[in-house]
């Protein structure tokens, strides 16, 4: 699916709106830091969240991002990958963590291997939304 247009969002305004669904159906909305990464849009997460636990039970999500002032955006409605230490292999979930550093931030981070212990420290898990489905809008 072609993200091209949610680049372009996402290159101005990093935040995002991030819906998963609790155990009795009701949404559970986030804020989240996200950039573009492969064929979704990713963020990080740390363990023990509402976010995470709804995902496991259940990855179908919703992801919105627009522009600073709510002007065009775009809705992604699919799943979640979840690339978690408890199972993902060790450098592919370090190289993911680092990918979605990049695509969130917009930069290098000044040093990789301080970020790299870090995020193990945290048992930080990688969440990449892949649409099934995008719309968008023009609030003006």
């Amino acid at each position: 699916m072609q993200l091209d247009k949610i680049e372009g969002i996402v290159a101005f305004n990093h935040d995002a709106v991030f819906t998963t669904f609790r155990r009795s159906g009701a949404v559970q909305i986030s804020i989240v830091t996200v950039g573009v990464v492969n064929n979704g849009v990713a963020f990080t997460i740390s363990p023990g969240s509402a976010k995470l636990a709804n995902l496991r039970r259940n990855p179908r999500c919703s992801l919105m991002v627009s522009r600073r002032d709510w002007g065009d955006y775009a809705v992604l409605e699919g799943h979640a990958q979840v690339l978690s230490p408890d199972a993902t292999p060790v450098e592919k979930l370090r190289l993911t963590l680092r990918e979605v550093y990049r695509a969130g931030s917009g930069k290098e981070h000044p040093d990789w291997e301080e970020f790299d212990l870090a995020v193990q420290k945290d048992r930080r898990s990688a969440i990449i939304v892949v649409p099934e489905h995008i719309y968008y809008g023009d609030a003006g």
